[in-house]
């Protein structure tokens, strides 16, 4: 004999995404901490951040005074996008407000020539490796005395 039970409560609905998204396959992601990818390539640097839903005006990237990238973003969201007529959320795993991360960077990193730019959801920072040549000449003998 199988058996069903069903829940007659007006809240089934956020029972069952939590039935079926927290389980051993899908582990919950952090909702503060937004994916962060770093690629090496034979010129460059590639540091990718995805942040669903943001725009440019969201992000802030600086070097600080140690000479290390910070990525700043925050987003302001209203009471209306969170309750509106149309709807409201059940679940939100993509809401970033804050977030602040310092990388540091390696010395080969052309800090003049670091870009950003913001494409689908994903804030791109290109740090240029400088040559060999220019690493060399950036080389100092300290005379002791």
């Amino acid at each position: 004999m199988i058996m069903y039970l069903t829940r007659r409560n007006q809240n089934w609905l956020p029972s069952v995404f939590n039935d079926i998204f927290d389980t051993d396959f899908l582990p919950k992601v952090s909702t503060t901490a937004p994916a962060i990818n770093v690629i090496e390539k034979n010129n460059e640097y590639d540091v990718e951040l995805a942040a669903p839903g943001l725009t440019k005006n969201d992000f802030k990237v600086t070097l600080d005074e140690e000479e290390n990238l910070v990525v700043d973003l925050e987003k302001k969201f209203e009471d209306k996008q969170e309750n509106n007529e149309n709807g409201h959320y059940l679940r939100r795993e993509f809401s970033y407000t804050k977030f602040h991360q310092t990388l540091i960077l390696p010395d080969d990193v052309d800090r003049e020539k670091i870009a950003a730019s913001v494409e689908n959801g994903v804030l791109k920072v290109v740090l240029p490796k400088r040559s060999a040549a220019d690493l060399k000449k950036e080389s100092k003998v300290i005379e002791i005395q």
